[in-house]
Formats: structure tokens, sequence, C-alpha cells
């Protein structure tokens, strides 16, 4: 039976295109981004950004790429989805501090998948910084394909971290490019 479905995209447009015109990607590394550790043990390793950006440079792919260092999400950035109260909690935990907070931590989803870690909020800017930038520079059409490896952090809910991931970065990207700017 033949399908009456037409291709997503136009001839020459997308995956469509042709292969003699190169795709633009913009490639978002910030080099502090493997600075951060979630805790021993936890098999989220930021580390491992910078060991994959260290196989980029070395086996030449940069050549092929825009490489830019994104604006960390500033906190007004990250409250346009993200409550208040939870954004200024990730901004004042630290491990050395956090026995103060056990109340929050409860409240926020903070403990075993999501723990509190040197940094954690300045981690929170550099991968939803990444995905907003790039998801800007798609949506004005300066490249075909935005990377961003810190990124991908979607779990994060309105007011808890969820799933290693504490503000949900491409939520925010989307935001973003929905309203043009905060």
């Amino acid at each position: 039976m033949a399908s009456s479905l037409a291709p997503l995209d136009a001839p020459g447009v997308g995956i469509n295109a042709s292969p003699s015109q190169p795709k633009k990607v913009a490639y978002f590394y910030d080099s502090d981004v493997g600075n951060y550790a979630y805790n021993a043990g936890h098999p989220m390793k930021p580390h491992r950004i910078r060991m994959a950006h260290s196989l980029i440079m070395n086996y030449g792919l940069y050549k092929n790429l825009e490489i830019y260092r994104a604006k960390p999400a500033s906190k007004y950035e990250m409250t346009q989805f993200h409550t208040d109260e939870y954004v200024d909690f990730l901004q004042r935990v630290t491990p050395d501090n956090m026995d103060n907070f056990g109340k929050e931590q409860g409240k926020y989803n903070v403990g075993d998948d999501c723990p509190v870690f040197d940094g954690l909020f300045e981690f929170c800017g550099i991968s939803a910084g990444g995905s907003m930038e790039g998801a800007a520079r798609l949506n004005r059409g300066k490249c075909d394909i935005a990377v961003n490896w810190a990124g991908g952090l979607h779990h994060a809910k309105k007011s808890e971290a969820s799933g290693f991931c504490y503000i949900n970065g491409e939520f925010l990207a989307a935001l973003y490019n929905s309203t043009s700017c905060f």
C-alpha cells in the first residue's frame, strides 16, 4: 500500500538537503564544566564532557564546528520556569552548609540522585546557558545543528530536582525562544 504522507522536509531542505551543502554546527563548551563532580560513586560525571571535548579537539573535529562558550543562565532566567524559592535554595546550599537545609533538601528532592556538590548553582548555569544559546542560534538561523554536551538536563521540575537534573535547561531554551527573550 502506497503512503500518501508527504516528507517532513521539502526537497533540498533539512534532512533532504544536498550533501554538498555542509551543515553549520554550533558547539557549546565551557572549560569549567569538568571541574564539577556530583559525588563519589555517582553515575553523572561532568568530567566526561571535558574528555569528549578533548577528543573533538585531538581528532580535528573542531575544524567543522563553530565553538562557543555560552553565557551561563542567570538566576533571573532560571526563575522564568523554576520557583524563586527553589532557585534561591540551589544558589545558597553547599556541602559545607547543607545540614542547615535538611527540610529544604526533602522539599526540593535534593539528595541521592541529585546531591549537593561544590559549585552546584554555577554548574546549572553552564548547562542551561549552553542549551538556551544553542536554541537561540537555531531559532535565528545562525546554525543548522547545536551541540551542548553539558545540556540535556530536562528532568528537573518547577520546584524540584529529578533524575540528576536541577534546572530544566531544555524547557528554558524553548521558553526563551518562544518569547524571543526574557
